[in-house]
């Protein structure tokens, strides 16, 4: 036992080491189900998994034409928005109201009246792109995802962050207004341990480590939101019942969409 320990999943040496989804159809390395609250997806994506070129940049293109009011699924180019990063398409130029989700706030204006922006690593963006949305915060608020390792196998993950990183955590919590606003809480969307490794506690060993992680960022609270119905291996909330092992309490006690909460010190 004394050669478990947590390692911070921040480069693709530790991306690599995320463990398989019990379900194959699903796959930890490639969901964007929270990040993603309109069509985010848990699964497996083998295009993900591999570096990729950076995002290209808009600009002019040859391909089908385009609909300036309507944009095609299919078609990456925006419309000219003129409140979008930007502007009007391929000029470089704009306000900063919209940004996407590769889109980090690089050419933010400095405050004077700030603390000047603390540097720290970045995930290059090169990476697979479930590691750049992992690594968001990474030289801001820390790492967005945890594994418990052993040697050199992994034994379960744990995926986690500011509520505004992710989206679908947020739509969650609109359903219930009695939910407190402040101070937003920290979210922990996905809790998964191997198969072969289960019933010894490491879901909730990792759990543990990850609340005091948020605890010495500054969070007052953190949520999780498990869903009840789905088969467990098709879930990545866990249950309930294993929230409240890990000292959450049900803030909602809803048939299907419950949300557990723990007070953090």
């Amino acid at each position: 036992m004394d050669d478990l320990h947590t390692l911070d999943v921040t480069d693709e040496a530790t991306f690599a080491r995320l463990p398989p989804c019990a379900d194959p159809g699903f796959d930890h390395r490639s969901c964007d189900y929270w990040e993603d609250d309109v069509r985010g997806s848990k699964a497996a994506r083998l295009a993900w998994l591999t570096a990729s070129a950076p995002p290209a940049a808009h600009g002019p293109s040859t391909g089908s034409a385009h609909n300036p009011f309507l944009a095609d699924r299919g078609d990456t180019r925006s419309a000219a928005n003129p409140f979008a990063r930007g502007g009007a398409a391929g000029t470089g130029t704009g306000t900063a109201f919209l940004a996407s989700e590769d889109d980090e706030d690089d050419d933010a204006p400095i405050n004077p009246f700030a603390p000047p922006p603390r540097a720290g690593p970045a995930v290059p963006g090169t990476a697979p792109r479930k590691l750049r949305l992992l690594g968001r915060g990474i030289g801001v608020a820390g790492t967005y995802a945890k594994i418990l390792v052993r040697g050199d196998r992994t034994l379960a993950y744990c995926q986690f962050g500011p509520l505004t990183a992710y989206p679908r955590a947020q739509r969650t919590r609109d359903l219930y207004p009695q939910l407190p606003d402040a101070p937003l809480p920290a979210v922990i969307t996905c809790i998964s341990t191997v198969l072969d490794a289960r019933g010894e506690g490491h879901g909730l060993r990792l759990v543990s480590a990850v609340c005091e992680d948020l605890a010495s960022r500054g969070f007052a609270a953190v949520e999780a939101y498990p869903e009840i119905g789905p088969l467990p291996d098709a879930t990545s909330g866990a249950t309930p019942a294993f929230w409240e092992a890990a000292g959450f309490v049900r803030a909602v006690d809803d048939p299907r969409f419950p949300v557990m909460r723990r007070e953090l010190a």
